[in-house]
């Protein structure tokens, strides 16, 4: 298996990229709308995945995609819109060593989530990692 195939290393880089965000994010809004930062990020993003989509061939027909797909893709890419647009918001006026912690407590959002609409189960020593990272990001973003 290839370290490439494994769920935590993307989770990890994931990780690293997100803290790399707040942190070029709080430096990119200082003198400019953070609306504005936010469509200029997106711009680059959407650039980037057409580059690595079409260089790796991994683009697909539109229509291949099913009405159900496309159905929630539009309601996470609102999601993913909103979010970003409050995050690049808090940015602009609060610290990112305390906006990023409250952002992440969408971890403990996704856990009771997954729990409520997707099924999943948590044990014991689950939900206690859950309630550290609540507590962490709170102590962390505290005044």
């Amino acid at each position: 298996m290839s370290i490439w195939s494994s769920w935590q290393v993307w989770a990890a880089l994931a990780a690293v990229f997100a803290a790399l965000t707040a942190i070029f994010a709080k430096i990119g809004v200082e003198n400019v709308n953070s609306d504005f930062a936010t469509f200029i990020r997106t711009i680059v993003i959407l650039m980037t995945l057409a580059l690595i989509l079409v260089a790796t061939g991994q683009f697909q027909s539109p229509g291949s995609v099913s009405p159900r797909t496309y159905v929630f893709l539009v309601l996470s890419g609102l999601a993913t819109g909103a979010s970003w647009i409050c995050y690049f918001r808090a940015l602009k006026i609060g610290e990112a060593a305390k906006v990023a912690p409250i952002d992440k407590l969408s971890v403990v959002l996704v856990a009771i989530f997954g729990v409520i609409f997707l099924g999943e189960r948590l044990s014991g020593i689950n939900w206690l990692g859950v309630a550290l990272i609540a507590a962490g990001a709170i102590l962390v973003a505290y005044r």
